[in-house]
């Protein structure tokens, strides 16, 4: 492939699924993003912007079976969107051996919280948010039990994930998401990027600078290199 065709592959690429290969300091590291509303089983309206689960994993298959591919840096501008969708990329990324980052840049909200915290490492820049509220669900819903079980059961799938792969309590979780004194017509919590360092949901404070300098010296310490 020459080198009008590798430019004209990056820019399609851009286009289509927002992801970027990078290389330098014989480095080379994979960029996918997450913006906009995560789509599920259902096509949204062309008008809202969307992550595409089913191009999301794919990607990233190639990108953990690709010996090129040294580290995967996840960035997050989302409001959120179908909950398994979500936790399908979220499995997805922390089952990977190649080293990951995540950057949380304007928000990570809702189910964007299992993408951001299922990376070896995890920041937020000081000015980005992340809306921490339990499972909801649109449409009609059945007054019966076990219908409200089901909600329970899969809030006890994101609680578990979350906790699992990051400093946060479940008590602090949860009295996050039951918060019934700070959002108008709903209950929950919103955290900026210090908030959400300092209750130990996102690992540090910083900027793509601070993220792709992580994920460096994560490849370097896989590869026995100095940092």
């Amino acid at each position: 492939m020459n080198e009008n065709d590798k430019n004209k592959e990056k820019k399609e690429n851009i286009r289509e699924m927002g992801s970027v290969v990078t290389e330098s300091e014989g480095i080379t590291l994979h960029l996918i993003t997450i913006i906009g509303q995560i789509e599920g089983h259902s096509l949204l309206p062309d008008t809202q912007k969307t992550t595409k689960y089913e191009h999301i994993l794919p990607a990233l298959v190639a990108i953990e079976e690709d010996e090129r591919a040294d580290g995967l840096l996840v960035l997050l501008n989302t409001v959120g969107g179908d909950v398994e969708a979500g936790l399908a990329i979220a499995e997805m990324i922390s089952g990977m051996t190649t080293p990951t980052v995540s950057l949380v840049l304007g928000g990570g909200h809702s189910i964007g919280i299992p993408i951001a915290v299922s990376c070896g490492v995890s920041f937020i820049a000081p000015s980005a948010t992340m809306t921490v509220h339990p499972v909801r669900t649109s449409g009609t819903v059945l007054g019966v039990p076990q219908a409200f079980r089901g909600l329970e059961k899969m809030q006890d799938r994101i609680n578990r994930f979350v906790v699992g792969h990051s400093h946060i309590t479940t008590e602090k979780l949860v009295s996050l998401m039951m918060n019934t004194r700070e959002l108008v017509t709903d209950v929950g919590t919103v955290l900026d990027g210090h908030e959400a360092v300092s209750c130990g949901l996102i690992d540090k404070l910083g900027s793509l600078s601070d993220a792709i300098g992580a994920l460096k010296g994560a490849v370097r310490l896989m590869r026995g290199e100095r940092a």
